[in-house]
């Protein structure tokens, strides 16, 4: 399971349902074992943001990525995200316009 598994299908996915595929995505693939709370949190946040937006058929542009990316790796000390935690949430932002 990655990110993109999260991901798929998501404007028919419940919150709870969401929730379930992100909390196994963390147990069980140990490359998002880097991650710490907080960082879950984050990702998690997006993940809901976006998932609203989907569900009315709105999927992020370039731009739209571009902008949180540089809000993310501006603010990237105080988050405490690594250059691997910014790739990850990256590929997480790319694959909502994917699906």
């Amino acid at each position: 399971m990655d990110l993109k598994d999260i991901t798929k299908d998501m404007e028919d996915q419940t919150d709870y349902r969401l929730d379930q595929r992100f909390d196994e995505l963390m147990r069980k693939n140990p490359r998002y074992n880097n991650l710490d709370a907080g960082n879950r949190e984050l990702i998690f946040g997006l993940i809901k943001k976006y998932k609203e937006k989907i569900r009315r058929g709105l999927k992020p542009s370039r731009y739209t990525i571009k902008e949180e990316m540089y809000s993310l790796y501006h603010n990237r000390v105080k988050l405490n995200l690594t250059k691997n935690d910014l790739d990850q949430i990256r590929d997480l932002l790319t694959s909502f316009r994917e699906h």
